[in-house]
């Protein structure tokens, strides 16, 4: 109260405030997911080109989903036969004749099921980036052992998507599944893009998933590895991570697929698989014969039923339906990782929920290569195998792995998570009095949050002032002419947690003793 203001007898009372201001903790898991989906409207209203915020898998349908249709996601297989055994991709036998499995490369996405992945395992607020809905089938398989390639994905559409994030500062994680959907070099340049807005920004990562990883080479897939160092560029690789290869999950299942994803729904090169002239099938002909006597899902059963040959098809393509790209499970291992522990936590050591198989399982010489490079210091995360374990993410690096500052995921994601939590906490002190009462202010303010990280395990050290120092003033942060200037200038040190990367045990003999 302003005493000058004072006019006329009476009891006046002046509230004075006993406490400064607080640092409210930003959240740290909010992946933004930018790609395809079947549809993106509600209500009447468009939410095409719109980063929109969702909390919840049911949210996701509601919006970008069918409302009237049980299948979302329709991709198309062709099995084709093969001269002798196929060297590369998965293959099937019928009667003495090879057929690679393989898609119509044109109506193959990735977003939905990584949706489902990510809110599989832990996953909560996220946003969403619809670029558009599923383009049209070509009606033709991709060469067998091909890269899939889309051409209804594309690079502006995604780098569109990707801009509309400049104006969110609440995503943490940028995430474009169907990238590895693109040519190498548009790859390439979205990955750059990514990191260099995350660098500009300064309050989110990248996820890559490595295009290889979906059926890679056993011998040659270091090829795709050196790939993608050669397209991440230099710039932002602090803020980019990358996990290999793609796991086979469980996300899709068998009510997803049926006769009407093979062949392009053309039942005549079906039946002829089925119901050969050399070994005739009656059962499988009366009822292809009759589909529209009955539902999808009831011709599907007794397809099954009928022919060992149909069920064995319907599994191969399951199999090769359920290969993803691993970031979407990633964004909800970090995001359960966060609200058990913190994002000082490592996302690694972990499980992913949905995995149930791999396409390389890599040995830990193989993996070294991945998690160390001398020259380009790009580090991959290894996904692996272990008896016993199962499928584990083994791996915390950034791209930027030859940093002794930045080569951690979890060091970079506590660095961002303090640093955003302060800046939003230190808007309530723009245009105060640049004198030592707002300077007390400040350094009360960020050492109360900062004792409280280190509390909880997220800074080192065996006191408080081991783990942070705050410092703000004239002489020891600011200069005369900073004030001038309009300058308030805090330094702040912190003494991050690094895991534990590397183990090293050791054992030595000893005489034994009475």
């Amino acid at each position: 109260m302003n005493l000058a203001n004072i006019k006329s007898p009476g009891v006046y009372i002046n509230e004075v405030s006993a406490f400064g201001n607080a640092v409210v903790p930003v959240a740290t898991a909010v992946p933004a997911f930018v790609g395809y989906t079947p549809q993106a409207s509600y209500e009447g209203k468009s939410y095409a080109n719109v980063p929109q915020k969702i909390t919840s898998l049911s949210q996701f349908k509601a919006i970008y989903c069918y409302p009237d249709k049980d299948k979302q996601y329709n991709p198309e297989y062709y099995l084709v036969k093969e001269k002798s055994l196929p060297e590369k991709g998965d293959y099937m036998q019928i009667g003495a004749d090879y057929y690679s499995i393989v898609p119509d490369p044109n109506t193959i996405y990735y977003l939905y099921n990584s949706i489902k992945l990510f809110y599989e395992n832990g996953g909560g607020d996220a946003y969403i980036v619809s670029v558009g809905s599923y383009g049209a089938p070509s009606g033709k398989p991709m060469t067998p052992g091909d890269q899939i390639i889309n051409p209804n994905v594309q690079l502006n559409d995604l780098m569109g998507g990707l801009a509309l994030l400049k104006n969110e500062e609440e995503p943490t994680m940028y995430i474009c599944p169907e990238a590895t959907l693109l040519p190498v070099a548009d790859n390439g340049t979205l990955m750059q893009d990514m990191l260099l807005q995350n660098a500009e920004m300064g309050t989110a990562i990248s996820i890559f998933d490595i295009i290889g990883g979906r059926n890679p080479d056993p011998i040659m897939y270091t090829n795709d590895i050196e790939t993608f160092r050669n397209n991440t560029g230099t710039n932002g690789l602090k803020f980019g991570t990358a996990y290999y290869p793609f796991i086979g999950t469980t996300i899709m299942q068998n009510s997803d697929i049926d006769y009407t994803n093979l062949f392009g729904g053309d039942t005549k090169q079906l039946e002829a698989l089925l119901n050969p002239a050399d070994a005739p099938n009656p059962n499988v002909a009366a009822i292809l014969g009759n589909l529209d006597k009955l539902t999808v899902s009831q011709n599907q059963a007794a397809l099954i039923n009928s022919s060992k040959t149909y069920g064995l098809m319907i599994k191969h393509i399951l199999s090769d339906a359920n290969m993803l790209p691993p970031s979407g499970a990633l964004a909800g291992v970090i995001t359960t990782t966060d609200n058990e522990v913190g994002p000082w936590q490592a996302p690694a050591n972990t499980s992913i929920v949905g995995a149930a198989r791999l396409p390389i399982k890599l040995s830990s010489s193989q993996q070294e290569g991945l998690n160390v490079d001398a020259v380009s210091g790009k580090s991959i995360n290894a996904i692996r195998f272990f008896n016993g374990l199962g499928i584990l993410i083994w791996g915390a690096r950034t791209l930027d792995g030859n940093s002794l500052d930045w080569r951690y995921l979890p060091v970079r994601r506590t660095m961002t998570f303090l640093e955003q939590s302060c800046k939003l906490a230190a808007h309530a002190y723009v245009f105060e009095p640049n004198d030592v009462n707002t300077w007390k202010g400040v350094i009360a303010m960020i050492s109360s949050f900062l004792n409280g990280v280190w509390k909880e395990g997220g800074l080192q050290g065996a006191s408080a002032a081991d783990a942070f120092q705050v410092q703000c003033g004239l002489g020891s942060t600011m200069t005369p002419e900073d004030l001038l200037e309009g300058f308030m200038r805090v330094t702040v040190k912190v003494a991050i947690v690094h895991p534990a990367e590397f183990i090293v045990l050791t054992f030595e003999q000893q005489m034994a003793k009475s």
